[in-house]
């Protein structure tokens, strides 16, 4: 009796466990997880931490709306240390053990470089929420930040037509994001008969600290008496001090003017701006903006974090933009399958916080307005010029030899991101 009482007891437990399982897997089938892969230490968590903070919003808003398909979103957060092997790690983690369905995440064109071969392998959906410098397009990644010839070509123009600069410094960051983006600046500048000898490059590397002999370096530069100015790839939390040293060495806007195209609200709130003032930024979205949208975006942003100090940025903008598309291509698909909801993406609308509509190209960039920003006393912006409309984002260059043949388009027939006009074939992913 003893046996047998044993046995049922081994089988009650036995069963027990395996229904715990099933009640743990169908609560798991019962949310829609989206993952969130944003540095929240290290260098870039000057950037990436709000970023986070952002999605963490914008799920808790769309629960409150009911969720999606009839199913609660689960926000899984990692932090990948601002370590660029770590982001492929993290990634991993999320798609192969969480199950994510999809992921919002990334901030230097290094991390995304670093996650890309395992979100093709894997067949996972990245929103990639930040300026870059384009030369990519895959099918597995939609890019909510702006292209090359959504922010830094603008911005040259708006130096050399509306300032009259003649003398260009470029100066970025050592890595793929500010050398690509200088090299597509360097072959425009010259195409507008710039001399090699008017343009100064300097790269440092993240984190960088000690700036008075480059700023010095700079001042010389632009003594040569030609308007100088300096184009800013510079990234993380090696601008503050930077900025600092200008301020020490009184390189103000008037003598030559920087605009950044990583310094925003949220990079501006830990440092003293009013040495700074008239300096400048190009983006696609400023706080400042006075639109009904915008209000609504700062409103519900400070009742959510719980500090009406806290400010809002264009990356931010970019999440809330790719957040609402991917929701509404989920319910289209009625599904949140991969493949399908990247085909219900392309043509994909939403309102942005200017005013207009941002609108999902068949090359995975959005078109978007483009904004030119002065620094104010505050550490906001006051936009003094931008584009009439919208912008298509393009993802492969004009100005770069082995990139102007190149398009991108992921709808049928060519389904491809680097199609080659002349030769009509696909030299990289495609499906």
């Amino acid at each position: 009796m003893r046996n047998k009482r044993l046995g049922r007891s081994r089988w009650s437990v036995m069963l027990t466990g395996l229904l715990l399982c099933v009640s743990s897997a169908v609560s798991a089938a019962d949310t829609i997880k989206v993952g969130v892969l944003h540095s929240l230490s290290g260098t870039m968590a000057i950037s990436e931490t709000t970023l986070k903070d952002t999605v963490l919003m914008l799920v808790d808003q769309q629960n409150k709306k009911g969720g999606v398909l009839g199913k609660k979103l689960e926000a899984v957060v990692v932090d990948p240390a601002s370590n660029w092997p770590l982001f492929a790690e993290k990634a991993r983690e999320l798609l192969e053990k969480e199950k994510v369905d999809v992921v919002f995440g990334c901030w230097t064109s290094v991390s995304r470089k670093s996650v890309l071969p395992v979100f093709e392998e894997l067949n996972g959906l990245l929103f990639y929420p930040v300026q870059y410098e384009g030369e990519e397009s895959s099918k597995n990644v939609f890019y909510t930040g702006a292209a090359p010839n959504q922010q830094a070509v603008p911005a040259v123009d708006y130096l050399m037509n509306e300032i009259g600069v003649t003398r260009w410094v470029l100066a970025g960051t050592d890595y793929v994001y500010p050398r690509t983006t200088n090299k597509i600046l360097e072959a425009y500048l010259k195409s507008k008969g710039v001399a090699q000898s008017d343009i100064m490059i300097n790269y440092t590397p993240f984190g960088h600290s000690d700036w008075q002999s480059i700023v010095s370096d700079i001042k010389k530069f632009g003594s040569q008496g030609k308007k100088t100015a300096v184009v800013s790839t510079i990234n993380g939390d090696a601008n503050v001090p930077f900025y600092k040293e200008l301020g020490n060495q009184g390189v103000s806007a008037e003598d030559i003017p920087v605009v950044a195209f990583s310094v925003g609200e949220e990079e501006l709130s830990g440092i003293d701006t009013a040495p700074l003032v008239g300096h400048l930024a190009a983006w696609n979205y400023f706080m400042s903006v006075d639109t009904p949208e915008n209000a609504k975006f700062i409103k519900q942003w400070h009742q959510f974090i719980g500090d009406k100090k806290r400010v809002t940025n264009d990356p931010m903008e970019a999440h809330v933009i790719g957040f609402n598309m991917w929701v509404k291509a989920v319910q289209k698909a009625g599904t949140t399958d991969v493949d399908a909801v990247e085909q219900a993406m392309i043509g994909m609308t939403s309102p942005n916080m200017t005013g207009g509509t941002a609108v999902m190209n068949k090359n995975h960039h959005l078109s978007k307005p483009v904004l030119i920003g002065e620094i104010q006393d505050d550490g906001q912006f006051e936009v003094v010029w931008e584009t009439d409309g919208t912008v298509p984002g393009d993802a492969w260059s004009d100005y770069l030899p082995g990139s102007k043949d190149i398009i991108a388009d992921w709808t049928a027939p060519i389904k491809c991101g680097n199609y080659n006009t002349k030769s009509k074939k696909c030299s990289g992913q495609n499906y």
